[in-house]
């Protein structure tokens, strides 16, 4: 469960200063798919950087599995974040120069998981993606979608309770998001993962079982987070 208590995030100072999150609060259950729906401008962005850690905000609470992240200091919140989370972005975020097996090793490499262990997971999660024949290949040599679904792979490879995705499918094609949107769904489905989606797709937002919106910074509306903690 996630639990955010009135958390506000300012950048700038005095005349110059910017709230871009003002005093958020929801909870998120367990296995739940959440969509952060706004504008561009609106704080989607900035609010997953906090609930994740990748940002602190000046005043509240983050609560994962009973812990407050914004108490840790960075060292723990990296290590929180590498056993309980992983993240999506729409630009990929790949290294283009290593290979696909590389690339999806990495996280396992910085968990100091064993090789064997390793080398058996990579490949599972490439396979799961359809890209175990890539494995060789440089990622910079794939499409866009593919490049995406390698992404995923990082993403998935340590088997993360919470994955947060930001405008995953901004950069592909309508089919091609459409074959990554389904994958994430169905594998949150099936491990019991919390995905958590920044978009302002209103039709990707209909597939979540919540959404949470939020305009200039403030949550303006939030649905289906009470239902689905009642199941």
């Amino acid at each position: 469960m996630i639990t955010v208590k009135n958390i506000t995030k300012t950048y700038g100072r005095k005349q110059n200063a910017f709230v871009a999150i003002d005093s958020a609060s929801f909870t998120i259950p367990d296995a739940t798919t959440v969509a952060i729906l706004g504008k561009s401008g609106s704080g989607k962005s900035t609010l997953m950087h906090a609930m994740s850690g990748l940002d602190r905000p000046e005043v509240g609470e983050v609560v994962i599995d009973g812990q407050d992240i914004l108490t840790m200091k960075p060292k723990e919140v990296d290590r929180f974040r590498a056993t309980k989370m992983s993240f999506i972005f729409q630009s990929f975020f790949v290294q283009a120069n290593e290979s696909c097996y590389d690339n999806v090793s990495l996280p396992l490499e910085i968990a100091k998981v064993p090789w064997a262990e390793r080398k058996q997971k990579v490949e599972a999660a490439l396979a799961a993606v359809q890209l175990l024949d890539k494995k060789k290949s440089r990622a910079r040599d794939l499409s866009g979608g593919q490049k995406q679904r390698l992404a995923i792979a990082r993403a998935i490879v340590n088997e993360p309770q919470i994955i947060f995705a930001d405008e995953p499918t901004g950069n592909l094609d309508s089919a091609t998001g459409a074959v990554v949107e389904d994958f994430l769904f169905n594998y949150v489905k099936e491990r019991g993962a919390t995905l958590i989606v920044v978009t302002h797709d209103e039709e990707l937002a209909n597939k979540c079982d919540a959404r949470i919106d939020i305009k200039d910074g403030k949550i303006s509306a939030t649905k289906g987070l009470d239902r689905k903690a009642k199941k």
